[in-house]
């Protein structure tokens, strides 16, 4: 059986049991969508948002890419920020991150001239690191490296989207959303606290948009 097929096959194992347990499951789901939280996370097929908070479907907004990262002139991510914001009203944004993160792990490296497209999405990272380089370096192995600039990472995404007007006007005029920045174990399945901004924290003032 080819990997689609039973892609397939399960997706029908897993809607039947849905409606065994409970025979309105989908009516339900299909009305409307309420999350609380807007989840950001990593592409990485070992880390999957849902599973690893235990969340059913209908209860977080998700947007996944290859390192975690809210870039302010990438339309795709911002356009999911806006519309769980303004439109949705989440009341929490998650950036979780992942320790032995292959896209942290590869912008240490040179960059490859067969992934053009990959480089430029790396290179924000590279900033990261080239902010905290001397901390970075100082550290013993490169594993020390990829761990500690994984959390780098994912704090700096949280002011990125501090930064932002999205979340400035929403914390201005409706005291929300909560950001949190956490970063989850691949080798015991545990999610660690790093940094959490609740509305109206203070940013760098020349981040702040003027009235």
């Amino acid at each position: 059986m080819k990997t689609f097929e039973k892609l397939l096959l399960e997706n029908k194992a897993w809607a039947q049991d849905k409606t065994t347990v409970d025979p309105g499951f989908f009516e339900r789901l299909a009305d409307i969508q309420k999350p609380e939280v807007l989840w950001i996370g990593c592409s990485d097929s070992r880390v999957p948002s849902e599973i690893i908070v235990n969340a059913q479907p209908g209860e977080m907004f998700v947007h996944r890419n290859i390192a975690n990262q809210m870039i302010t002139t990438d339309f795709n991510s911002l356009s999911v920020l806006q519309y769980a914001v303004d439109v949705l009203k989440v009341s929490h944004v998650i950036v979780c991150g992942h320790y032995n993160c292959g896209g942290v792990r590869a912008s240490l490296k040179r960059q490859n001239p067969g992934l053009l497209m990959v480089n430029k999405w790396l290179k924000h990272l590279k900033d990261v690191y080239r902010l905290h380089q001397s901390e970075l370096e100082s550290l013993g192995s490169e594993n020390d490296r990829v761990h500690r600039l994984v959390e780098l990472n994912v704090i700096e995404q949280i002011y990125n989207l501090a930064h932002t007007s999205i979340i400035q006007s929403a914390w201005k005029k409706e005291q929300r959303p909560s950001l949190h920045g956490w970063v989850y174990g691949l080798d015991n399945g545990i999610i660690k606290e790093l940094i959490s901004l609740p509305p109206g924290s203070e940013i760098n003032p020349i981040y702040q948009y003027s009235d």
